[in-house]
């Protein structure tokens, strides 16, 4: 069984794995109540699918970019549950973790994963389907809306967390002739289902399974360039 933990935003999601299918997951957003709404949560969802800590191999966690508080809350309950239980913990990109639930767009669409950083800031990462999967095509970057449309090189398709004032901005864009589409809403959802995929395709693709011990896991955090 793996567990899967994402509170690295706004949104809080959970999982549980069992390696052949998900079994378990809720996803819901919660604002700035993660410190009191995850162990709870996580709790539940587990007593609800008969699920107990002994049958756990293994954790996963989104380990940002995203709010500072959400990531380490995730970040800390993932490293608490690997470490007491002697477990592998897989760390994974919010964004990766987006880019992993989406379905291939129109030949030659980018993808434009995007996160909310709070103060009308989000953060964004380009991907481009190579070999049946999205490959990255840069790294993330802090901006604002209209810094995104600006560098929009081709026609692309955005995922994730869409403010209002980033509803109106792409309305803008697509009135002005810009090729840009907004997934759909059930697309755009980051959810710890995908987390637990992408992270058991990653452990059970890795050789040297010590890069999965709980004490090497560092929380990844986007800057402002000044």
């Amino acid at each position: 069984m793996l567990l899967a933990i994402d509170t690295a935003t706004r949104f809080m999601s959970l999982a549980i794995h069992d390696e052949h299918e998900l079994i378990a997951e809720y996803t819901a957003r919660i604002g700035n109540h993660h410190t009191t709404a995850v162990a709870p949560t996580l709790q539940t969802l587990m007593q609800s699918c008969e699920v107990t800590m002994q049958e756990v191999t293994a954790v996963a966690v989104s380990v940002g970019p995203g709010s500072y508080t959400g990531v380490r809350i995730g970040v800390a309950m993932a490293k608490g549950i690997a470490s007491a239980h002697n477990l592998p913990l897989i760390g994974m990109s919010t964004l990766d973790i987006l880019a992993y639930g989406q379905p291939n767009t129109p030949a030659g669409n980018a993808l434009i994963a995007v996160v909310q950083a709070g103060r009308g800031r989000i953060i964004v990462q380009s991907y481009r389907w190579r070999k049946g999967s999205w490959g990255s095509r840069n790294e993330p970057k802090l901006m604002n809306w209209e810094t995104l449309i600006e560098t929009i090189d081709g026609s692309a398709t955005i995922s994730g967390e869409i403010s209002e004032e980033g509803l109106e901005t792409i309305k803008f864009a697509q009135a002005n002739a810009i090729p840009v589409t907004i997934a759909p809403a059930g697309n755009r959802l980051r959810r710890a289902g995908f987390l637990a995929e992408a992270a058991l395709d990653r452990l059970n693709s890795t050789e040297d399974k010590s890069e999965f011990e709980a004490a090497r896991l560092l929380p990844v955090y986007v800057k402002s360039e000044d």
